[in-house]
């Protein structure tokens, strides 16, 4: 357990999406970056080559959290270069998306400050432009990650960013820094490499769509795998399990005539109850405890 962990203390975790996952040894240093800052190892890694992404999770005070976020995003913009990325997932930045999400003794509103502290600090020290955006968000139209990321990139004109340059850094992009509750992070491949059929799934997925209540999801192609994949984030266990996701694609899959492969989970589930509803040994192969974040932080 980190040593930024104390009983009682006030828990934030931090989660941030960084655009490297081809380097093992890249995304290493990053996490030995976070890992001295915050006085503890990180919780979880995930990278991803296809994606060219790595999910980092981490947890800790208040203060060590925000300054173990400052020297990953440091490290990130001193070691990746965005203008040679490439990868099927859609980034803004080399230090792409920043959440910090409260766990316990600690608010949406202290996420919030923090997030902002973040965003300003990063602006100031790396002259990277930086987002606020979930909770965090100062302006309506930079609330959805998503239609931020659109923005960015269709706009003719760069978007005003909320602290830093009105132009992108040349190698290190831009940054969103946000505050949100947890989210569960899941891949689902297809037994198929056609993105037309992974692309349409996720289309009937989306709560946007009028799909699934808290739903979130991308089809991409996954060329190292010769396969396609619907890539999910769920921010609402409350009303949809991730097992009633899995089946809905399972379903949407057979009317396209193209089976699935098991679920991939990315960073860690919030509590065990977010993995009831799949049967077992799957459930037991996708959640393990040491994917149980509740678990790794002896809160259960």
């Amino acid at each position: 357990m980190p040593s930024s962990l104390g009983p009682l203390a006030p828990l934030i975790e931090c989660v941030p999406n960084f655009s490297e996952g081809r380097r093992p040894a890249a995304v290493a240093a990053i996490a030995r970056a976070i890992e001295q800052a915050l006085g503890g190892p990180v919780l979880d890694q995930h990278l991803d080559p296809d994606h060219h992404r790595s999910v980092i999770t981490f947890a800790g005070r208040p203060e060590a959290v925000e300054a173990a976020a400052l020297a990953g995003i440091a490290e990130a913009v001193a070691r990746l270069d965005l203008s040679t990325h490439r990868g099927v997932h859609p980034r803004i930045g080399v230090a792409d998306v920043v959440p910090f999400v409260p766990v316990r003794g600690a608010t949406m509103a202290d996420c919030v400050a923090l997030a902002r502290r973040v965003a300003a600090r990063v602006a100031t020290d790396c002259g990277v432009p930086a987002f606020c955006y979930g909770e965090a968000a100062r302006h309506d139209a930079y609330r959805d990650l998503a239609a931020l990321r659109r923005a960015i990139r269709a706009s003719p004109a760069f978007p005003a960013p909320d602290y830093g340059p009105t132009r992108p850094h040349p190698t290190a992009g831009a940054v969103a820094v946000g505050a949100r509750d947890y989210l569960i992070a899941f891949n689902v491949a297809l037994e198929t490499d056609a993105l037309e059929v992974a692309q349409a799934i996720a289309r009937e997925l989306r709560a946007a769509n009028g799909g699934l209540p808290g739903v979130k999801a991308l089809g991409l192609r996954l060329a190292s795998r010769r396969a396609a994949q619907v890539s999910v984030n769920l921010t609402d266990t409350r009303q949809t399990r991730p097992a009633d996701v899995f089946r809905a694609i399972v379903a949407a899959a057979q009317r396209h005539g193209v089976a699935v492969g098991d679920p991939e989970l990315v960073g860690l589930i919030p509590t065990a109850d977010a993995a009831l509803g799949f049967d077992e040994p799957l459930r037991s192969r996708l959640f393990p405890d040491e994917k149980n974040l509740a678990r790794r932080l002896c809160l259960e």
